[in-house]
């Protein structure tokens, strides 16, 4: 009887491991808002890594968090980067910007190490502007485990949709 439960739970547990494996390789979390402000507004708030602690919701997670900021002021070539105790270690860097569009190489050091894209959409609307924040990247196989327990479109995305709150209270004033 014994033998009979442990194989049960051996087959339980590599089923399970398996059905992890078949999870997407990669992730995607993306949320959207309309404003009413001009896409050069909302860049501006965007392409200045500056200007984030106005509405970034990371911003005020860690009061310790030690901040650099490198390379051009803004736009393409600027660099931030943040390291504290609850934020973590980590580093952005603008690497593509349209009028349309504004793209951020992610990376995040501590408390683990990961590689993703952050891209702005911003979009004439209405006489304003939609904005599609979308972060995505590589979800190797220990982020497929985790993910059975953790909900990163439930966990980041809250995290976006209050930035897209602010970015809205900040260029709607």
């Amino acid at each position: 009887m014994l033998k009979i439960i442990l194989l049960v739970v051996i087959l339980l547990a590599v089923g399970a491991l398996a059905a992890v494996a078949l999870r997407p390789n990669t992730f995607r979390v993306q949320r959207r808002a309309t404003l009413k402000a001009s896409p050069a507004t909302i860049a501006a708030l965007i392409d200045d890594f500056r200007a984030w602690s106005r509405w970034s919701p990371w911003e005020k997670t860690d009061p310790t968090m030690a901040r650099t900021f490198e390379g051009a002021a803004r736009g393409v070539g600027a660099i931030y980067g943040w390291s504290g105790g609850k934020a973590g270690t980590g580093r952005m860097e603008i690497i593509e910007q349209t009028p349309s569009r504004i793209a951020i190489k992610l990376d995040f050091i501590k408390p683990f190490e990961a590689h993703n894209m952050a891209i702005f959409a911003l979009e004439p609307k209405d006489g304003g502007t939609e904005i599609v924040w979308t972060m995505e990247g590589p979800q190797p196989y220990v982020g497929k485990l985790m993910g059975l327990v953790f909900n990163s479109d439930k966990l980041v995305g809250g995290d976006f949709e209050k930035g897209l709150a602010d970015l809205k209270r900040i260029s709607e004033s």
